[in-house]
């Protein structure tokens, strides 16, 4: 029987799975591993971590009883977003480690941009915004900070080209990724900018000339390494892209107009289509299927689930250590909570917990509960919790709208925010919109294993995917609804309104700190 394998390289984990030509899932495996957070705002990581887990669960997979190793015909690989890549030497040796996503150390890079660069012409040309989520000024603070590893770096890698590299012996760069970069890619073009580039004070012999499509094969496997893993050498490896466009793929998003919200510990909107506009603060590349048309514009919340966790493992830790694994304060928490109307009897919560990404992009944001009083318990705020990051979800798919994309009236959510039946009545009631999910786990790893079916003829995902069972979990209330647009109102003129206390208690913050 002939299979696949579908990888996805995490922030805190590798997974691989095996899948058939109907997309079902065979055979899966995880291996975690850490960020590294030297300093406040910075997070990196050693691709050799990523390396070593992706063998690690490649080899676990195929040592699954029934998989048959002869039959795996191709592999693709997803990947967080690498943010800066990962500087590499003639040899292709890491010489730091990678910037990764959630990286906010560029400040000072973002600030040059600012004052010297024209940003309409530079949202114009590559579709995206200045912030220091982008890979584009991460780079400019290497070059800046790190001159002797500049000057040693022969390529800047997306961690799945580094990967495919090290699986195939070639380097190429998926044009999500190199989208996703901002700042040095030019959306309309699918190509390099030299234009920014120059503008930038980059180096633009330090980008690969060869961009690919992600469902496009960068390679064979090497020999050496199928002999090792006991697969058939020469096997197609696709090149793949970005994990948050990837999982968006898993879920069925495959024409323009499909959209898919993912929470897990951040929270990722993203919807497909062929608009190229940046003045809403939205992110936007190539999408990882038919990448020369459609593009893939997402915003997110930096802090979705892990608002949940932060709120019960401060508020609720010593019950959830008796609990053990903390399921039965879940549980006694969403019984009292559903009970709450709307608004959690007057509670607002800004889920800005690590400043905040689309559409404020503010490093400096921060969180707070707004109409805080004794009344309140923890149910109530638990309520608020769940609420505000949805409204932070909203505020995305509204920059959408305004952006000129039309939605599907349905919204798929997928991620571990699933698991709780409040929760996606909530996002119904706030949309406005029916809320599926799926039966089966759908992630990045499922459609990095999509497009390297695809890639062999195993699947046409040109028609409609049928590798999965939506179930429609939630429809708005009307009454319900119509509370939530009061509400939502009053949370949008929460941050433009106490921005300037937020920047100040940030700045008393650092000049104590320092």
């Amino acid at each position: 029987m002939d299979t696949v394998i579908g990888i996805d390289i995490g922030t805190q984990s590798t997974k691989a799975m095996v899948i058939d030509r109907h997309g079902r899932i065979l055979a899966q495996h995880s291996h975690g591993y850490r960020v590294d957070t030297a300093r406040p705002l910075w997070a990196e990581q050693w691709p050799n971590v990523w390396w070593d887990a992706v063998l690690i669960c490649i080899r676990a997979c195929l040592a699954t009883p029934g998989i048959d190793r002869r039959g795996v015909k191709g592999l693709c690989v997803s990947s967080l977003y690498g943010g800066s890549g990962i500087p590499v030497d003639a040899d292709i040796r890491p010489v730091h480690p990678c910037l990764i996503w959630m990286d906010r150390r560029a400040e000072a890079q973002v600030q040059w941009v600012k004052e010297h660069l024209d940003l309409s012409r530079l949202e114009a040309v590559t579709g995206n915004g200045v912030d220091s989520y982008y890979g584009f000024t991460k780079m400019m603070w290497l070059k800046a900070e790190r001159p002797e590893v500049w000057s040693r770096t022969r390529y800047l890698l997306p961690p799945n080209s580094y990967i495919n590299y090290h699986l195939s012996g070639e380097i190429a760069i998926d044009h999500s990724s190199a989208g996703n970069i901002g700042g040095i890619y030019d959306l309309a073009a699918r190509d390099w900018s030299a234009e920014m580039i120059d503008a930038l004070d980059l180096d633009r012999d330090k980008l690969p000339t060869r961009l690919v499509e992600s469902g496009a094969t960068v390679g064979g496997l090497l020999p050496a390494l199928a002999d090792s893993l006991d697969l058939c050498d020469g096997i197609p490896v696709v090149a793949g892209g970005v994990d948050a466009a990837m999982a968006t793929l898993a879920a069925g998003a495959t024409r323009p107009g499909n959209h898919v919200a993912m929470i897990g510990t951040s929270m990722c909107w993203g919807v497909i289509n062929q608009r190229l506009d940046a003045g809403q603060g939205l992110i936007s590349m190539p999408h990882v299927l038919n990448g020369d048309r459609d593009l893939y514009t997402f915003g997110g919340a930096l802090t979705a689930g892990a608002s949940v966790s932060w709120f019960v493992d401060t508020f609720c830790g010593e019950d959830k250590a008796a609990a053990g694994d903390g399921s039965s304060v879940f549980e006694r928490l969403e019984s009292l909570a559903r009970e709450l109307p709307p608004g959690a009897d007057g509670l607002l919560f800004l889920p800005y917990l690590m400043g905040e990404r689309s559409p404020v992009w503010d490093a400096h944001a921060s969180a707070g509960f707004i109409g805080l009083s004794l009344y309140h318990r923890r149910h109530h705020l638990y309520r608020a919790v769940l609420e505000g990051v949805t409204f932070a979800l909203r505020h995305n798919m509204e920059a959408g709208v305004r952006q000129g994309v039309t939605l599907d009236p349905r919204l798929i959510v997928v991620g571990g925010a699933t698991q709780s039946d409040l929760w996606m009545q909530i996002i119904s009631d706030v949309t406005r919109m029916p809320v599926y999910t799926y039966r089966e786990d759908v992630e990045a790893a499922l459609g990095a294993g999509l497009l390297a079916g695809q890639a062999i003829g195993l699947f046409d995902l040109d028609q409609p995917l049928q590798h999965g069972t939506l179930i429609e979990r939630a429809k708005p209330s009307d009454e319900a609804a119509r509370r939530y647009e009061e509400l939502f109102a009053l949370y949008c003129q929460l941050y433009p309104t106490l921005k300037p206390v937020m920047h100040r208690l940030n700045t008393i913050s650092s000049a104590v700190t320092d």
